[in-house]
Protein backbone atom coordinates (compact mmCIF):
# COMPACT_ATOMS: atom_id res chain seq x y z
CA UNK A 1 0.00 0.00 0.00
CA UNK A 2 1.55 3.06 -0.64
CA UNK A 3 2.68 5.70 1.91
CA UNK A 4 1.06 8.98 2.54
CA UNK A 5 3.44 12.21 1.85
CA UNK A 6 2.98 15.76 2.81
CA UNK A 7 2.72 17.95 -0.26
CA UNK A 8 3.11 21.45 1.37
CA UNK A 9 3.29 24.30 -1.39
CA UNK A 10 0.85 26.76 -3.27
CA UNK A 11 -1.90 25.58 -5.51
CA UNK A 12 -3.30 27.89 -8.22
CA UNK A 13 -5.15 28.85 -11.67
CA UNK A 14 -2.66 29.77 -14.61
CA UNK A 15 -4.60 32.05 -17.04
CA UNK A 16 -2.25 32.00 -19.96
CA UNK A 17 -3.36 34.41 -23.46
CA UNK A 18 -1.47 34.99 -26.93
CA UNK A 19 -1.26 38.23 -28.24
CA UNK A 20 -0.88 37.44 -31.80
CA UNK A 21 2.14 40.78 -32.40
CA UNK A 22 4.95 42.25 -30.58
CA UNK A 23 4.77 44.47 -28.03
CA UNK A 24 7.21 46.62 -28.41
CA UNK A 25 5.11 47.41 -31.41
CA UNK A 26 2.67 48.67 -29.10
CA UNK A 27 4.98 50.02 -25.71
CA UNK A 28 5.90 53.79 -27.01
CA UNK A 29 9.28 54.23 -24.90
CA UNK A 30 8.76 57.65 -24.78
CA UNK A 31 5.71 57.30 -23.50
CA UNK A 32 6.24 54.86 -20.90
CA UNK A 33 5.30 57.25 -17.96
CA UNK A 34 1.69 57.26 -18.71
CA UNK A 35 1.27 53.73 -19.92
CA UNK A 36 -2.32 52.41 -21.50
CA UNK A 37 -2.07 49.87 -23.37
CA UNK A 38 -4.85 46.97 -24.23
CA UNK A 39 -3.84 44.20 -26.38
CA UNK A 40 -6.46 41.65 -28.15
CA UNK A 41 -5.82 37.99 -26.94
CA UNK A 42 -7.93 35.78 -29.19
CA UNK A 43 -6.07 32.65 -27.56
CA UNK A 44 -6.31 31.41 -23.92
CA UNK A 45 -6.31 28.50 -22.25
CA UNK A 46 -6.39 28.11 -17.82
CA UNK A 47 -4.38 25.00 -16.48
CA UNK A 48 -4.42 24.08 -12.90
CA UNK A 49 -1.23 24.80 -10.86
CA UNK A 50 0.79 25.62 -8.22
CA UNK A 51 3.33 23.58 -6.73
CA UNK A 52 1.66 21.29 -4.04
CA UNK A 53 -1.37 20.40 -6.87
CA UNK A 54 1.64 20.07 -9.92
CA UNK A 55 3.38 17.37 -7.27
CA UNK A 56 1.36 15.81 -6.04
CA UNK A 57 -0.80 15.22 -9.62
CA UNK A 58 3.09 13.35 -10.93
CA UNK A 59 2.80 11.35 -7.65
CA UNK A 60 -0.48 9.98 -8.08
CA UNK A 61 0.28 9.11 -11.82
CA UNK A 62 3.18 6.35 -10.47
CA UNK A 63 0.21 5.09 -8.09
CA UNK A 64 1.63 7.00 -5.10
CA UNK A 65 -0.45 8.44 -1.93
CA UNK A 66 0.18 11.97 -2.23
CA UNK A 67 -1.70 14.48 0.39
CA UNK A 68 -1.42 18.04 -1.14
CA UNK A 69 -1.37 20.79 1.59
CA UNK A 70 -2.57 24.04 0.47
CA UNK A 71 -4.64 26.79 0.68
CA UNK A 72 -7.23 27.37 -1.84
CA UNK A 73 -10.38 30.60 -2.05
CA UNK A 74 -13.92 29.55 -2.51
CA UNK A 75 -13.44 29.22 -6.52
CA UNK A 76 -11.37 26.23 -5.86
CA UNK A 77 -14.20 23.75 -6.45
CA UNK A 78 -13.25 22.54 -9.59
CA UNK A 79 -9.64 22.13 -8.99
CA UNK A 80 -10.70 20.25 -5.40
CA UNK A 81 -13.04 18.04 -7.78
CA UNK A 82 -10.46 17.17 -9.94
CA UNK A 83 -8.01 16.12 -7.63
CA UNK A 84 -10.70 13.97 -5.57
CA UNK A 85 -11.52 12.53 -8.77
CA UNK A 86 -8.30 11.44 -9.56
CA UNK A 87 -8.36 9.93 -6.09
CA UNK A 88 -6.41 12.24 -4.11
CA UNK A 89 -6.96 12.72 -0.82
CA UNK A 90 -7.92 16.73 -0.69
CA UNK A 91 -8.85 16.54 3.36
CA UNK A 92 -5.58 18.95 4.37
CA UNK A 93 -6.68 21.72 1.72
CA UNK A 94 -8.18 24.38 3.53
CA UNK A 95 -10.57 26.45 1.37
CA UNK A 96 -10.56 30.02 3.22
CA UNK A 97 -13.52 32.26 3.03
CA UNK A 98 -14.11 35.30 1.13
CA UNK A 99 -10.51 34.86 -0.94
CA UNK A 100 -9.39 33.89 -4.38
CA UNK A 101 -7.22 30.43 -5.02
CA UNK A 102 -3.60 32.16 -5.92
CA UNK A 103 -3.62 33.19 -9.72
CA UNK A 104 -0.85 33.98 -12.14
CA UNK A 105 -2.46 35.44 -15.61
CA UNK A 106 0.32 35.65 -18.35
CA UNK A 107 0.46 37.42 -21.56
CA UNK A 108 3.13 36.00 -23.83
CA UNK A 109 3.40 37.96 -27.56
CA UNK A 110 4.87 36.79 -30.81
CA UNK A 111 8.80 37.04 -29.45
CA UNK A 112 7.75 35.00 -26.38
CA UNK A 113 7.72 38.31 -24.36
CA UNK A 114 5.74 38.08 -21.43
CA UNK A 115 3.50 40.20 -19.06
CA UNK A 116 2.63 38.45 -16.07
CA UNK A 117 0.05 39.39 -12.65
CA UNK A 118 0.06 37.39 -10.03
CA UNK A 119 -2.35 37.17 -7.26
CA UNK A 120 -1.56 35.66 -4.03
CA UNK A 121 -5.24 35.29 -2.68
CA UNK A 122 -5.46 32.24 -0.74
CA UNK A 123 -2.13 31.46 -0.63
CA UNK A 124 -1.24 34.31 2.11
CA UNK A 125 -2.98 32.32 4.51
CA UNK A 126 -0.93 29.04 3.80
CA UNK A 127 0.47 29.59 7.59
CA UNK A 128 -3.46 28.87 9.16
CA UNK A 129 -3.11 24.92 7.48
CA UNK A 130 -2.34 22.94 10.57
CA UNK A 131 -0.54 20.42 10.51
CA UNK A 132 -0.08 19.32 14.65
CA UNK A 133 -1.74 16.29 13.81
CA UNK A 134 -0.06 14.99 10.91
CA UNK A 135 1.55 11.86 10.18
CA UNK A 136 3.49 10.61 6.88
CA UNK A 137 6.72 9.07 5.85
CA UNK A 138 7.74 12.09 4.34
CA UNK A 139 6.87 15.52 3.31
CA UNK A 140 7.90 18.56 0.97
CA UNK A 141 7.77 22.16 1.78
CA UNK A 142 7.54 23.58 -1.84
CA UNK A 143 7.00 27.13 -2.62
CA UNK A 144 4.28 28.93 -0.82
CA UNK A 145 3.89 32.26 1.03
CA UNK A 146 6.88 32.48 3.36
CA UNK A 147 5.42 32.49 6.61
CA UNK A 148 3.60 29.41 5.61
CA UNK A 149 6.60 27.33 4.28
CA UNK A 150 8.13 28.26 8.13
CA UNK A 151 5.11 27.47 9.28
CA UNK A 152 4.71 23.88 7.97
CA UNK A 153 8.48 22.80 8.41
CA UNK A 154 8.36 23.75 12.00
CA UNK A 155 5.22 21.57 12.45
CA UNK A 156 6.85 18.52 10.86
CA UNK A 157 9.96 19.23 12.66
CA UNK A 158 7.91 18.85 15.92
CA UNK A 159 6.01 15.99 14.75
CA UNK A 160 9.36 14.24 13.08
CA UNK A 161 8.21 14.09 9.66
CA UNK A 162 11.19 14.10 7.85
CA UNK A 163 10.76 16.82 4.50
CA UNK A 164 12.54 18.28 1.69
CA UNK A 165 13.05 21.71 1.14
CA UNK A 166 12.16 23.00 -2.21
CA UNK A 167 13.38 26.16 -2.68
CA UNK A 168 11.88 27.13 -6.45
CA UNK A 169 9.90 30.09 -7.04
CA UNK A 170 10.55 30.67 -3.51
CA UNK A 171 13.88 32.10 -3.65
CA UNK A 172 13.30 35.64 -4.14
CA UNK A 173 11.84 35.20 -0.88
CA UNK A 174 15.07 34.20 1.06
CA UNK A 175 17.90 35.86 2.73
CA UNK A 176 20.90 33.78 3.87
CA UNK A 177 19.15 33.16 7.97
CA UNK A 178 16.52 32.51 6.10
CA UNK A 179 18.33 29.25 4.44
CA UNK A 180 20.02 28.26 7.44
CA UNK A 181 17.00 28.13 9.32
CA UNK A 182 15.04 26.47 6.84
CA UNK A 183 18.13 24.10 5.90
CA UNK A 184 18.58 22.97 9.80
CA UNK A 185 14.56 21.87 9.87
CA UNK A 186 15.01 19.30 6.15
CA UNK A 187 16.67 16.46 5.44
CA UNK A 188 16.98 17.86 2.07
CA UNK A 189 17.11 20.17 -0.23
CA UNK A 190 16.35 20.50 -4.22
CA UNK A 191 17.32 23.16 -6.51
CA UNK A 192 18.18 23.47 -9.70
CA UNK A 193 21.63 24.78 -10.84
CA UNK A 194 20.66 28.39 -10.79
CA UNK A 195 19.06 28.39 -7.66
CA UNK A 196 22.02 26.05 -6.24
CA UNK A 197 24.46 29.50 -6.92
CA UNK A 198 22.13 31.95 -4.70
CA UNK A 199 21.82 29.53 -2.15
CA UNK A 200 25.91 28.89 -1.80
CA UNK A 201 26.44 33.49 -2.50
CA UNK A 202 23.55 33.94 -0.01
CA UNK A 203 24.34 31.14 2.92
CA UNK A 204 28.04 31.76 2.23
CA UNK A 205 28.56 28.10 2.34
CA UNK A 206 29.35 25.12 -0.72
CA UNK A 207 26.19 22.75 -1.54
CA UNK A 208 28.62 20.24 -0.81
CA UNK A 209 28.83 21.56 2.73
CA UNK A 210 25.34 21.59 2.94
CA UNK A 211 24.71 18.35 2.15
CA UNK A 212 27.05 17.20 4.73
CA UNK A 213 24.31 18.76 7.12
CA UNK A 214 21.27 16.66 5.23
CA UNK A 215 21.02 13.28 3.73
CA UNK A 216 20.79 14.54 0.22
CA UNK A 217 20.87 17.73 -1.81
CA UNK A 218 19.57 17.58 -5.63
CA UNK A 219 20.12 19.76 -8.13
CA UNK A 220 18.51 19.59 -11.27
CA UNK A 221 20.47 20.55 -14.54
CA UNK A 222 17.47 20.34 -16.77
CA UNK A 223 18.25 18.87 -19.92
CA UNK A 224 21.88 17.78 -18.86
CA UNK A 225 20.23 15.64 -15.89
CA UNK A 226 20.83 15.88 -12.29
CA UNK A 227 23.77 15.67 -9.63
CA UNK A 228 23.20 14.28 -6.41
CA UNK A 229 25.14 15.04 -3.09
CA UNK A 230 24.73 12.29 -0.53
CA UNK A 231 26.77 10.45 2.07
CA UNK A 232 29.83 12.58 1.40
CA UNK A 233 29.81 11.38 -2.37
CA UNK A 234 28.48 13.64 -6.02
CA UNK A 235 26.97 11.73 -8.21
CA UNK A 236 25.84 12.84 -11.38
CA UNK A 237 22.58 11.52 -12.57
CA UNK A 238 22.30 11.16 -16.48
CA UNK A 239 19.54 12.58 -18.03
CA UNK A 240 16.74 11.15 -20.11
CA UNK A 241 15.74 12.17 -23.84
CA UNK A 242 12.56 13.80 -24.01
CA UNK A 243 10.38 12.82 -26.80
CA UNK A 244 9.87 16.48 -27.61
CA UNK A 245 10.83 19.99 -26.20
CA UNK A 246 6.84 21.39 -26.13
CA UNK A 247 6.87 23.51 -22.51
CA UNK A 248 9.08 23.36 -19.43
CA UNK A 249 6.53 24.04 -17.26
CA UNK A 250 6.43 22.37 -14.16
CA UNK A 251 9.05 19.80 -14.54
CA UNK A 252 10.70 21.06 -11.39
CA UNK A 253 6.90 19.27 -10.36
CA UNK A 254 7.19 16.87 -11.46
CA UNK A 255 10.86 15.96 -10.87
CA UNK A 256 9.79 16.28 -7.10
CA UNK A 257 6.77 14.07 -7.52
CA UNK A 258 9.18 11.28 -8.82
CA UNK A 259 11.94 11.46 -6.45
CA UNK A 260 9.34 11.28 -3.56
CA UNK A 261 7.56 8.88 -4.78
CA UNK A 262 10.86 6.58 -5.07
CA UNK A 263 11.84 7.73 -1.63
CA UNK A 264 8.73 6.21 -0.17
CA UNK A 265 8.75 3.18 -2.40
CA UNK A 266 12.38 2.04 -1.27
CA UNK A 267 14.16 3.24 -3.96
CA UNK A 268 17.86 5.01 -2.79
CA UNK A 269 18.24 8.43 -3.80
CA UNK A 270 19.93 7.18 -6.96
CA UNK A 271 17.01 5.84 -8.02
CA UNK A 272 14.67 8.39 -6.60
CA UNK A 273 16.57 10.50 -8.97
CA UNK A 274 16.47 8.85 -11.92
CA UNK A 275 12.46 8.40 -11.62
CA UNK A 276 12.54 12.22 -11.35
CA UNK A 277 14.47 12.78 -14.36
CA UNK A 278 12.20 10.32 -16.23
CA UNK A 279 8.73 11.82 -14.83
CA UNK A 280 10.64 15.81 -16.14
CA UNK A 281 11.68 14.59 -19.77
CA UNK A 282 7.81 12.92 -19.89
CA UNK A 283 6.08 16.42 -18.94
CA UNK A 284 8.56 18.80 -20.80
CA UNK A 285 6.50 16.70 -24.01
CA UNK A 286 2.83 18.06 -22.93
CA UNK A 287 1.51 21.65 -22.53
CA UNK A 288 0.59 22.84 -18.92
CA UNK A 289 2.34 21.45 -15.80
CA UNK A 290 -1.03 18.19 -15.75
CA UNK A 291 -1.48 17.65 -18.99
CA UNK A 292 0.72 14.64 -19.55
CA UNK A 293 -0.90 11.50 -18.55
CA UNK A 294 1.05 8.48 -19.05
CA UNK A 295 0.48 5.04 -17.58
CA UNK A 296 2.47 3.77 -14.73
CA UNK A 297 3.55 1.02 -17.31
CA UNK A 298 4.65 3.74 -19.59
CA UNK A 299 6.74 5.61 -16.82
CA UNK A 300 8.51 2.07 -16.09
CA UNK A 301 9.40 1.24 -19.82
CA UNK A 302 11.16 5.23 -20.06
CA UNK A 303 13.07 4.03 -16.58
CA UNK A 304 14.12 0.62 -17.83
CA UNK A 305 14.96 1.89 -21.40
CA UNK A 306 17.25 4.98 -19.67
CA UNK A 307 18.41 3.28 -16.39
CA UNK A 308 18.22 0.05 -17.20
CA UNK A 309 16.07 -0.17 -13.54
CA UNK A 310 12.29 -0.92 -13.02
CA UNK A 311 9.41 0.70 -10.43
CA UNK A 312 8.90 -0.92 -7.35
CA UNK A 313 6.79 -3.63 -7.66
Amino acid sequence: MATPVLVCGSMAFDTIAVFEGRFKEHILADRIQSLSVSFLVPTMRKEYGGCSGNIAYNMNLLGGKPVPVATVGEDAGEYMERLSGLGIDVSRVKVIPNTFTAQCFITTDLDDNQITAFHPGAMSFAAENDLSDADAAWAIVAPDAKEGMFAHAERLQKRGIPFIFDLGQAMPLFDGADLERMIKMAQALTVNDYEAGVVEQRTGRSVADIASTLQAVVVTRGAEGATLLTGGKTIQIAPVRATQVVDPTGCGDAQRGGLLYGLTSGMSWEDSCRLGNVMGSIKIASRGPQNHTPSRADIDAVLHATYGIHLPA
